[in-house]
């Protein structure tokens, strides 16, 4: 029997999922403290989908509008790559590429704890802290990151001001 017999033609039968031979990775919907998990399709190394993960029992494969439109926060031809930098006492913005400021933050960071480190408080104790530097978390990171940022921060350069705006 021929395709066109069963009221389908050899184009309708050639077609498939565009998710065919994508990857798929679990990912975290980025915008709030819910934690709804989603999957990110990638070919090629570029993200080509991204949906709400049906295994889920957080989200059970739905998503809030704004999660819903997650793709188009990756894949907006409007959006921002680079970095806009303002030198100290510049009166205008530069454009800097990511590596450059990540780059820099570091300096700034190690410059920073270099100079400001409170080895010893005034009655000679142990304290190792900084306090001219600070972190501030979102809600969409983990127990994970958070724990992660907790002893990077704390207890490997010596931050006090954590904080979280999520109060997890």
């Amino acid at each position: 029997m021929s395709a066109s017999r069963h009221g389908f033609s050899p184009d309708s039968i050639a077609k498939h999922s565009r998710l065919r031979g994508a990857t798929k990775s679990h990912s975290v919907c980025p915008y709030c403290a819910v934690g709804c998990s989603q999957n990110v399709y990638t070919k090629d190394g570029q993200i080509i989908d991204i949906e709400g993960d049906p295994e889920s029992p957080i989200n059970e494969g739905t998503l809030c509008p704004k999660g819903a439109n997650t793709f188009q926060l990756v894949s907006n031809p409007h959006r921002v790559t680079r970095v806009k930098y303002r030198a100290p006492y510049s009166d205008h913005w530069e454009e800097r590429p990511l590596d450059w400021a990540m780059e820099r933050i570091a300096q700034l960071t190690k410059e920073a704890r270099d100079r400001d480190l409170v080895e010893r408080d005034a009655n000679g104790m142990t304290v190792n802290h900084l306090k001219t530097l600070a972190h501030l978390g979102g809600a969409t990171l983990d127990n994970e990151e958070n724990y992660l940022i907790k002893k990077l921060f704390a207890g490997g350069l010596g931050i006090l001001p954590i904080e979280n705006q999520a109060r997890i």
